[in-house]
């Protein structure tokens, strides 16, 4: 049974939310990063890059001192508050595109995560696992919440729809023209109810943030430790996560883009492909997959489809009927000789929202010998995973919603 709890947040007044809220670092190009800096001093960007002060990029251990004594000044600058009661908050964001997404912000446990009622579908690397423990440890707080995926819930679903009804805390629009909306629930019957609701749900699943959840459960692992007294309901025994009924989630794929073709001609390497797939060529017409097992490829200024021959191949659990394992298995590894895709340079990933537009152009360009499309992931298929304990080939999914870092932020 899942424990969600509510917390005491950390979070910006209404008349700076706007100002402070900001993307994942790592979605900004330098020269995004540079302009935000020197043009916002609330932008949270300045509690995640302090060395912009000094002129100087600064890493490891003395940036996490760095941050977590910017985050302070925020705080002692009164652009931070923080909640007096403990408080779920209901989180709803508008896409420019037209999606909504409607969700609880609270802690997840780090017992359910090792008890694998909080289940994983992503392999996770030890050394940022490690890394990133040491920066959670040094400044205190997590600001950027796991995204969590629960089985669509009635009432879970009432309550969401009850509390809209009032006026939000907060309402702000993006430069990319996403809308955010966030409710304050504080309400002591209100909070247990819905603490109560996901107690009586079997299983919640990771959507994204592998490596944030595993690296809290790490923390409290060395912090039980450290504490003789410890009882398992400290703060550090839970993380901030943002949980949203499966209907609402947004998944799409990614696609994959070689740098070459392992040293072989054209003709030799569709002759190689022949032995798994049924090949089309379907000329200059763009091609997207329509159906599970099947893929779209661009290779020389021409389109084709791969219909996987199924007699060839044999499926015997979730991660066999996976596409983006499929691709692994059958070309990237033995006929384009991409061991490991997690390092190999040969390889870049392109993320469906923009489209086989992009495969085609940085092909043509002569960036990439061969691109490969393929359908999104689904929910199921996702969960199937994860239940099974089997793991995915890394960036198979690109998932929405995106959430702001510092809207909320979680104190341990």
């Amino acid at each position: 049974m899942a424990k969600i709890i509510p917390f005491k947040a950390v979070r910006p007044t209404r008349d700076k939310v706007n100002l402070l809220a900001a993307r994942s670092y790592d979605s900004y190009t330098a020269a995004q990063v540079e302009s935000r800096l020197r043009d916002n001093p609330f932008s949270f960007l300045h509690i995640v890059n302090p060395g912009f002060r000094y002129n100087k990029e600064i890493s490891g251990e003395e940036r996490y001192g760095l941050v977590r004594n910017r985050y302070q000044e925020f705080k002692e600058n009164g652009i931070f508050m923080q909640d007096k009661k403990p408080s779920f908050y209901i989180y709803k964001i508008v896409n420019r595109d037209g999606s909504v997404f409607n969700g609880f912000v609270g802690a997840a446990s780090v017992q359910d995560y090792e008890d694998d009622v909080i289940k994983k579908h992503e392999d996770t690397l030890e050394f940022r696992e490690e890394n990133l423990k040491k920066y959670l440890k040094t400044i205190g707080f997590n600001a950027e919440a796991v995204l969590l995926t629960y089985p669509d819930n009635p009432e879970l679903k009432k309550i969401i729809d009850s509390v809209m009804q009032d006026r939000p805390e907060y309402e702000f629009t993006t430069t990319y023209r996403d809308t955010h909306y966030l409710w304050n629930v504080d309400d002591e019957v209100l909070l247990k109810k819905i603490e109560h609701i996901f107690d009586t749900l079997p299983a919640l699943y990771i959507a994204d943030g592998h490596h944030r959840s595993s690296s809290s459960y790490l923390l409290a692992k060395d912090l039980k430790e450290e504490h003789p007294q410890h009882t398992g309901e400290e703060p550090y025994n839970f993380f901030m996560s943002y949980l949203i009924p499966e209907s609402d989630l947004k998944i799409y794929e990614f696609n994959r883009l070689v740098k070459d073709l392992n040293g072989l001609e054209k003709d030799e390497f569709l002759i190689k492909l022949d032995e798994h797939f049924r090949i089309e060529n379907r000329g200059t017409d763009y091609y997207k997959p329509s159906k599970v097992n099947h893929f779209s490829m661009y290779l020389d200024g021409e389109f084709y489809s791969l219909h996987l021959r199924k007699s060839k191949y044999k499926i015997t659990n979730a991660l066999d009927a996976l596409d983006t394992h499929i691709l692994y298995v059958t070309i990237l590894k033995p006929i384009l000789g991409i061991d490991d895709l997690r390092t190999d340079k040969r390889i870049e990933y392109s993320h469906g929202k923009k489209d086989l537009a992009y495969v085609k152009t940085v092909v043509d360009s002569g960036t990439f010998a061969v691109g490969f499309g393929l359908l999104p992931v689904t929910t199921e298929e996702m969960k199937n995973i994860a239940d099974q304990g089997l793991k995915m080939p890394p960036k198979s999914t690109y998932i929405e919603p995106k959430l702001r870092s510092g809207v909320t932020v979680y104190e341990f």
